[in-house]
Formats: C-alpha cells, structure tokens, sequence
C-alpha cells in the first residue's frame, strides 16, 4: 500500500499543526503534575492513605506507560489523525469522569480511562510532527519546540494546580482539560492531514499483554511491597526478551536498541522522569502537611522550578539543534543530580534560600533534559516507524514517572511508619532524596557514554540496517538477528 503523507504543508499551517500537538501533549502532562498539588486535598476528600495517593498518580502513567506503544503502531497502520481525534476525545471523556469521582476508587479507574485517550496522543502527535516537517532542519526545531513544552507543562503543574485547587476545588483540575481537548479536536479536523505508514504492522497482542503484565506487576510490588508480583514482572520480562524477536511484526522493535544514542535516550527518559516523579511527590506532601502551605503557596513556593524550565527547555531545544544532545545532557545529568542532593545531603527543606536553590538547579536540570531525549528517539529513524520510535521515548517517560512516584513513595511510607515525631518526615524523605539524586546522576553518567563518536556510529549503521529493511519491505525475523 503506498503511504498515506502529506505533501509539503504551507509554513503557516506547519505551524499550525504543531500548536494542536503541542496542545495535546500541554493537557496530557499538565494534568499529571497538577494533581500532585491536589493529593492532599483530595487524601481529605476522600479519605486516602500513602499507597492510595500513589495509585491515583500512577494509574494513569502506567495506563499510558501500557499502550503508548500500541497506540503509535495503531496510528501508524490505520492513520495518525484518526487515532489522535479518538485519542482526544476518550481524554475529555475520562477527565470530565475523574472531576465527577464520588471516590477514590472510582477517581483511580476513571485516571485510566484518562490515560486510554492519553496514550492515543503522544506518540501520534510526535509522529504527525514528523511527517509533517519533512526537512531535517525544520524537524529540528519543531522537535526542539516540542521538547519545551514538555518541560514546561511537567515543571509548571504544581502552580496551574495549586491555583485551581485554591480557588475553585481539585476537581478542577480535570474541567480545564475539556475546552483545550476541544479546541484541538476542531483545530485536528481542520488542518491536520492524515497520513500513515506505507507497511503497516500487523498488532502483537501477545506483546501488548507480556508489556502490560511486566509494568502493572512492577509498580504493583513496588508499590504493596508484594515480592510475588515482584517475580511475575521477572517472567515478563524474560517474555518480551524471548517473544519479540520472534515476531515478524513486533509490539517492541529490539533492533532500535542497537543504536546506542537511542538505547542511552530511553534509560535517560526513564531517570530524568524518576527523578521529577519522586521529587514533586516529596515536596507536595512537605509543603502541604509539614509547613502546612495551601496548594496554592505550595504552587508558589515551586515557581522557580517552573519558571527555570520555562526559561531554559527551548534554550536545550536551540543548544541541541546547534551542537548535539551532549552539551544539554551533561548540564541536565549535573543539575538534577545537584538539585536534590541539597535535600539529601544539606537538608535543604529547614532553609528556606537552600530549599528555593534546590528548586532552581532541579527546574534547570529538567528543562535541558527534554529536547535532547525526544530529538534522540527519533533522529535517524524510518518515517514509517515513527509512531513506534516516538512511543518508546513516551514510553521511558511514563514508566520513569511511574516508578519514580512507586519507589520513593514506598521509602516515605515505610519511613513514616515508623514513627510521627516532629521531623519523622523529613527523616522518612532523606532516602527518597538519594535516589532522586542517583536519578540524575544516571543521567549525566548514561549521557556522557551515549553522545560522543562511538554511539553516533552505533546509530548511523542502526538507521542503515533499518533503512534497507524498509526499502525491501522486509519484516525483522530471528534469523536475521
């Protein structure tokens, strides 16, 4: 079948078409780290305990984190701007569901229908991009755009929902999300053209489920401490390693990991969103029920790490189009490490100068780190397979979030249990803020042995490998591997 791409768009509605993905990807992760914000409010509302405020968080990065992949290679196979419409739709249904939860039960499995349309949103809207700014030049710094808006929507959340937990109550946070998912539904029908694959993928169900298995069982044992899911995510895992090779058509395809830049972005995905994960949680629940702040001023008290990711997540997109990802990822590593470290280390949170230098060096760190994992993912990719590629990087984000929220929410519960004496808190958080520092570290460590001469050759015979294969319309098959 020949692919379904549409010819070289005016500049004006390129430009269009990437402010209705940028719209899409705005509501997907505001959402999340908005309602970071509101878990205290919502503990009060309904009544939920540590694991609790947990699931709410992670039952929606793990639903994303479960079908981002899926849902790129659906895109892929039955057309990008179909799968985005629905995606924004089911979005919309599920966050007007979350703000009508009469209770954390049902607040937990409405996040995942959320998280259902979510996952139709990321990766098609990265791979719209795509095949929508054909020069390579011009990708770049539509990438680089992307990439910012990221930063910024992740690192501004705690302020947009302190604002709105304030003044109008949690719910409020899911309402906002229905007037911007319209606004890009009719902007979509309008000016996004449809395109496709030219070979789509056949679906993996077998891999879909061993991928879904391997990530729920994961943050399940993380999360209630239960080794037995601890060892069925092991046999999942075994599952993909041994399964997806196999397949002509994969859920996962294996062979862009032979590419070290890309392998290196995954990891750094993973670590960098970890990081933000755990680090947000800590700081919600100290500034609420330890200082006792209202979301509000907890939101304030956060700006600076907003207002540094804002300021410097298009300066990574700008230094990564200019001179590569290794400049942004070695000062990203070197800043999220730093910035938590004042917390473990210095006990940042009795001072109120080191508590906003932690904000402001983490706020930087994050901002770099963005641009250069999303232009990594897919640079030197197959058009074709770019919903794929795209959804890995979405993918690493999500499960970074996920267990970031799991493992130092875990360490805090545990810490906690222990005892309520004055300072228990900060006392239970300090392990917390080691591995949020770890996080970082893995960051500019992983950053550094995957951006230089070595790994670029790794990706350039990767893309050759992946190019011939397309032009002979061949499958990846075991025997070939």
């Amino acid at each position: 079948m020949p692919e379904l791409t549409p010819s070289r768009l005016p500049r004006g509605r390129e430009l269009v078409v990437l402010a209705i993905c940028c719209m899409s990807l705005l509501i997907v992760s505001l959402d999340n780290t908005a309602l970071n914000v509101a878990l205290p409010s919502i503990r009060s509302d309904l009544g939920a305990s540590v694991s609790g405020l947990q699931w709410t968080i992670d039952a929606y990065t793990l639903v994303l984190a479960c079908l981002l992949m899926l849902s790129g290679s659906t895109a892929d196979r039955i057309g990008r701007r179909k799968v985005f419409v629905t995606g924004l739709v089911v979005f919309a249904l599920g966050s007007l569901l979350c703000s009508l939860a009469p209770s954390l039960e049902t607040l937990i499995a409405f996040r995942a229908v959320q998280a259902v349309g979510g996952s139709m949103l990321n990766p098609v809207a990265m791979s719209i991009i795509t095949n929508t700014f054909t020069e390579p030049a011009a990708r770049a710094r539509a990438i680089g755009v992307w990439g910012a808006v990221v930063g910024v929507s992740m690192a501004a959340g705690p302020l947009v929902g302190g604002v709105l937990v304030e003044s109008v109550g949690w719910r409020a946070i899911f309402w906002v999300n229905l007037p911007v998912a319209l606004v890009a539904l009719l902007l979509t029908l309008r000016y996004v053209p449809e395109s496709r694959a030219p070979r789509p993928r056949r679906p993996d169900p077998v891999g879909q489920l061993l991928v879904a298995v391997l990530l729920g069982s994961l943050t399940y044992a993380i999360i209630e401490t239960d080794p037995r899911f601890a060892g069925i995510s092991a046999v999942a895992l075994a599952g993909v390693v041994l399964y997806e090779p196999r397949r002509r058509e994969p859920l996962i395809d294996l062979r862009f990991f032979r590419s070290a830049p890309f392998s290196g972005a995954t990891v750094i995905a993973v670590c960098a969103f970890a990081a933000l994960g755990g680090f947000l949680f800590l700081n919600t629940l100290y500034l609420q029920d330890v200082r006792g702040l209202s979301p509000l001023e907890a939101g304030l008290f956060m700006l600076p790490m907003a207002g540094m990711t804002f300021v410097f997540a298009p300066l990574s997109g700008r230094l990564t189009g200019a001179r590569g990802p290794r400049p942004s990822l070695l000062l990203a590593g070197t800043a999220m490490a730093a910035g938590p470290l004042l917390f473990a280390l210095f006990e940042a949170e009795t001072s109120d100068p080191l508590l906003l230098t932690g904000y402001v060096v983490f706020g930087i760190g994050f901002g770099l780190v963005n641009a250069p994992i999303t232009n990594t993912a897919v640079s030197g990719m197959p058009r074709a397979q770019a919903g794929v590629a795209a959804a890995v990087a979405s993918t690493s984000r999500q499960v970074g979030q996920t267990l970031g929220v799991a493992v130092v929410g875990a360490v805090l519960a545990a810490g906690m249990s222990a005892g309520t004496a004055p300072g228990a808190f900060e006392a239970a958080a300090r392990p917390g803020y080691w591995i949020v520092t770890g996080c970082g570290a893995a960051v500019l460590v992983v950053g550094a042995l995957t951006s230089g001469a070595w790994a670029r050759r790794t990706a350039e015979r990767t893309a050759r490998s992946l190019a011939a294969e397309e032009e002979e319309g061949e499958a990846p098959i075991a025997a070939r591997r």
